[in-house]
C-alpha cells in the first residue's frame, strides 16, 4: 500500500507542471531563434542589394562618361578651318554642341544616381546630334564609321526621349 499511494500522487502532480514549463521555455527559445534568423536574413539581403546597386551606379557613371568623351571627340574632330568657314546653320549647330558638352560635363561632375547619369547621357547624345548636323552643313561626312556603329546600338530605350 505504501508503494501505491506514493507513486500516483507524487509523480503525477510534480511532473506535469515541470513539463509544461519546459515546453514553454522551448517554445520561447525557438521563437527567439526564428526571429533572430529572420533579422540576419534581412540584413544579409540588404547588404547584397547595396553591393549590386553600387556596381550599377559605377556602370551608369562609366557609360555617361563614355558619351561625354565621345561628344568632346566629335567636336575636336572638326577642323578649325572648316569651323571658320561655317555658315549660320553650321555655326549654330557647333555652338549648340559645345553648350551640350559644357552642360554634360557639369552634370557628370555632380551626378550621383543612375537617373542623373541617364540625364548626362541624354545631353551628350543631343550634342552628338548637333555635331552631326554641323558636319553635314560643313560638307563633311556626318558621322565617321565608328560613330555610326556606336550610335546605332549604343542607346537603348531608357536613353531616348
Amino acid at each position: 500500500m505504501d508503494a501505491e499511494s506514493e507513486e500516483p500522487v507524487g509523480d503525477g502532480n510534480a511532473g506535469e507542471p515541470r513539463n509544461v514549463e519546459e515546453d514553454m521555455e522551448f517554445a520561447v527559445l525557438l521563437a527567439l531563434l526564428l526571429a533572430l534568423g529572420a533579422v540576419v536574413a534581412v540584413i544579409a539581403l540588404r547588404l547584397h542589394d547595396e553591393g549590386r546597386e553600387a556596381q550599377s551606379d559605377l556602370d551608369a557613371e562609366a557609360d555617361a562618361n563614355r558619351w561625354v568623351v565621345r561628344l568632346g571627340g566629335g567636336l575636336a574632330g572638326i577642323d578649325v578651318r572648316a569651323q571658320a568657314g561655317a555658315d549660320g546653320d553650321a555655326a549654330r549647330a557647333l555652338a549648340d554642341a559645345a553648350e551640350r558638352l559644357r552642360t554634360a560635363r557639369a552634370r557628370l561632375a555632380s551626378a550621383r544616381t543612375p537617373d542623373q547619369y541617364t540625364a548626362v547621357v541624354r545631353t551628350a547624345t543631343e550634342g552628338l546630334r548637333h555635331v552631326r548636323e554641323a558636319r553635314r552643313a560643313l560638307g563633311l561626312d556626318p558621322a565617321a564609321e565608328g560613330e555610326r556603329r556606336e550610335l546605332s546600338y549604343g542607346l537603348d530605350a531608357s536613353y531616348r526621349s
